[in-house]
C-alpha cells in the first residue's frame, strides 16, 4: 500500500477551510485529522510526508472545457493531449473534459473513437469527454442514449459557424428533447452565426480586415439573443442547458432571469473574459490576432457583470476553452482577413492562478475560487465527489499551493505548446508548488515528475444539479 501524508497546510474546499493533515492511501484520500492530533501523528510511520506548512492544500482543478488537437480553420490546436495535460498539471489542474467532435456525415461513435485514439496513453492527468454534435439526425439522436449510458453525458451544439458546426433551431430542439429523456446535459455555443456571417461579409467588403473587427461583428446583442433563444428552446424541450464561454453582460442577464424563474439553466465564463478585453484585440501590428476567440473579448465594462454573476451563482463555472494556435504560421493565416484567424486562446495552465489573484483582488472568496474551479465543474459533469474535493473516498488529486509566491506570466516560462501568452507580463501572486494526481506526484516542488500515460479516462455520471 502506498501512503502519503500531507501535513501542516490549510485545507480549502468549496465547503470548508480547516487546518488538517491529509492521509492518502493507494491513490485515494482516506482521512483528515487536525494538526498535531494523535491520529495524524500515527499516520507518518512508513509514509511519504509532504510538509505543507504555510501553504494551501486544495483539490486539483477540473477544467471542463478544453480543445486539444482540435481541427479548426485549416489547422489544428497546437497542444496535443500530451503537451496540454502536462501544462494543465503545471497549473494545478488534474482533470480535463475535452470535446470529441462528430464530423458532418459521420456517426458520433466515429468521432468519440477518434478522440480516444488521440488521448490514449498520452495524458499526464485524468480526462473525460463531451461530444460535439454537428449533424443532428435520427441516427445520431439514438446514439446519444448509448453515449450517456457509457459515461459521455454532455453534448455541445453550436448556434455559430454555419457550414462547420452549426445546428438550426429544429435540430437543437430535437437534441434537447433527446437529452431530456436520457439525462444528458446540452451545452450551447450561443451566438447568432447566421447574422454574424452577414456582418463579417459586410466588414470585409468595407475593407475592415484587422483582428479588432472580429469582436465588432460578433456583437453583444447576437450573443444575448442566442442565449435567450437557447433558453426558450430548452424550456420547450424540458431540457437542462449549460451555456459555454459567456462573455457579455446582456447574456448574463438572460441566464439570471432564467435561473430566477427556477429553470435548470447554467452558465460558464473563462479567464479571458475576466482579465482581457477588446483593448487586446485592437493591439497594433496584427498582435490583436493572438486574442481572437469566440465568443469574442468584450469591452472592459462587461467584466463587472461577469464577476458579479460568479458571486451570485448566475454563473457557476470558470473553464478555459483552451484552444491554442501559435502566432507564427497559425494566427497569421488571417493576415488581411480577420475571418481566417483561427479562433482560440491558450489558458489551461493559467486558470487556477488567475482565479487566486481574483481572490486577492476581492472578486471572490477562497472557497468560491475552489467552488467554480474544482467542485462545481465536477458536480456539473458527473465527476463529484471522486473529483473536485478533498474528502475520504475522493481521488487524491491534490495541489499544494503557495499563496504568497510571486510570478510573472510569460511564454518564456509557460509549458503550453504555443509561442505566446495571452497574459504576457502580468504579475500575479500565488503559484502551484506540488501536484498529486490519484496520489502520484506529477509536480514536485516545481519539478515535473509526471508521465504521459498516467492519466486515465474517467466515464462520467449525469449532471448532479438536476
Amino acid at each position: 500500500m502506498s501512503r502519503t501524508v500531507i501535513t501542516g497546510g490549510l485545507v480549502i474546499t468549496a465547503a470548508d477551510e480547516i487546518h488538517a493533515d491529509v492521509l492518502v492511501e493507494d491513490g485515494r484520500v482516506t482521512a483528515l485529522a487536525a494538526h498535531g492530533s494523535d491520529a495524524a501523528a500515527g499516520w507518518q510511520a512508513g509514509a511519504a510526508v509532504i510538509d505543507a506548512t504555510g501553504r494551501y492544500v486544495i483539490p486539483g482543478g477540473v477544467d471542463a472545457h478544453t480543445h486539444m488537437e482540435l481541427p479548426f480553420g485549416g489547422t489544428f490546436a497546437s497542444d496535443t493531449f500530451e503537451t496540454g495535460t502536462r501544462a494543465a498539471a503545471w497549473g494545478g489542474t488534474t482533470t480535463i473534459v475535452d470535446f470529441a467532435v462528430q464530423k458532418q456525415g459521420s456517426a458520433l461513435r466515429e468521432g468519440l473513437d477518434a478522440w480516444h485514439a488521440k488521448a490514449d496513453a498520452q495524458c499526464s492527468i485524468d480526462y473525460a469527454f463531451h461530444m460535439i454534435l454537428s449533424d443532428v439526425n435520427e441516427h445520431t439522436l439514438k446514439e446519444m442514449d448509448g453515449l450517456v449510458e457509457e459515461g459521455v453525458t454532455s453534448f455541445k451544439l453550436f448556434m455559430a459557424y454555419p457550414g462547420v458546426f452549426y445546428s438550426d433551431d429544429g435540430q437543437i430542439l430535437r437534441a434537447m428533447q433527446r437529452a431530456a429523456g436520457n439525462g444528458g446535459l446540452i451545452m450551447m455555443h450561443a451566438e447568432n452565426g447566421i447574422a454574424i456571417d452577414v456582418l463579417v461579409e459586410q466588414a470585409r467588403g468595407a475593407g475592415k480586415t484587422d483582428p479588432r473587427y472580429h469582436g465588432e461583428v460578433r456583437k453583444v446583442l447576437l450573443e444575448a439573443e442566442a442565449t435567450h433563444r437557447a433558453i426558450q428552446l430548452a424550456r420547450v424541450a424540458g431540457s437542462p442547458l449549460y451555456v459555454v464561454h459567456v462573455s457579455a453582460e446582456e447574456a448574463v442577464a438572460e441566464l439570471a432571469q432564467a435561473r430566477d424563474a427556477g429553470l435548470p439553466v447554467f452558465g460558464e465564463t473563462c479567464p479571458q473574459y475576466l482579465f482581457l478585453s477588446t483593448d487586446n484585440l485592437a493591439e497594433p501590428d496584427f498582435e490583436g490576432s493572438k486574442y481572437v476567440c469566440s465568443t469574442p473579448l468584450r469591452p472592459r465594462e462587461h467584466q463587472a457583470a461577469l464577476w458579479r454573476g460568479l458571486r451570485t451563482d448566475d454563473l457557476q463555472v470558470v473553464s478555459t476553452d483552451h484552444c491554442p494556435f501559435c502566432f507564427k504560421d497559425q494566427k497569421e493565416l488571417g493576415r488581411g482577413d480577420f475571418s481566417k484567424i483561427p479562433n482560440g486562446l491558450p489558458g489551461v495552465e493559467n486558470r487556477m492562478d488567475l482565479l487566486h489573484q481574483a481572490v486577492l483582488d476581492g472578486h471572490l472568496t477562497r472557497r468560491r475560487w475552489i467552488d467554480i474551479a474544482c467542485a462545481t465543474p465536477a458536480r456539473m459533469f458527473g465527476l463529484y465527489p471522486r473529483k473536485g474535493t478533498i474528502a475520504p473516498g475522493s481521488d487524491a488529486d491534490i495541489v499544494i499551493y503557495d499563496p504568497e509566491a510571486r510570478q510573472t506570466l510569460s511564454a518564456a516560462t509557460h509549458h503550453m505548446n504555443v509561442d505566446y501568452s495571452a497574459y504576457e507580463g502580468k504579475e500575479i501572486t500565488g503559484r502551484v508548488e506540488t501536484v498529486l494526481s490519484r496520489g502520484e506526484t506529477v509536480l514536485d516542488g516545481r519539478e515535473f515528475t509526471g508521465r504521459a500515460g498516467h492519466g486515465q479516462y474517467v466515464p462520467r455520471g449525469t449532471c448532479q444539479f438536476l
